[in-house]
């Protein structure tokens, strides 16, 4: 999970969170809304602070545990979030197992 806190802080969540946006115009009842694609930027020692840390640490939990983070990630965050929701519960079972064989 610390792999995963890692590459969320660094790669996975965009810089600030996008606001939806209403655009066009209310022509009957026809409105478009259109969220901005979630982007990183700024170097990595803006990138990597605690406030973000904490943050991809709650998505981390939520997506291992709960299964959906409900947080809005870059494509890459995306890609992390998958692959920490398929070995991450493997890799706590194996440990679980692990520590089962141990005290026996």
């Amino acid at each position: 999970m610390s792999l995963t806190v890692l590459l969320l802080t660094g790669f996975g969540l965009p810089t600030h969170d996008s606001d939806p946006a209403t655009t066009g115009t209310l022509r009957g009842s026809k409105i478009s809304l259109s969220t901005p694609d979630p982007a990183i930027r700024g170097d990595w020692n803006q990138r990597m602070t605690w406030t973000r840390v904490e943050k991809a640490t709650r998505v981390a939990v939520n997506s291992v545990v709960f299964r959906s983070s409900g947080q809005n990630l870059t494509t890459a965050g995306t890609y992390i979030e998958m692959a920490s929701r398929l070995f991450e519960p493997t890799l706590l079972a194996l440990a679980g197992l692990a520590i089962r064989s141990i005290t026996r």
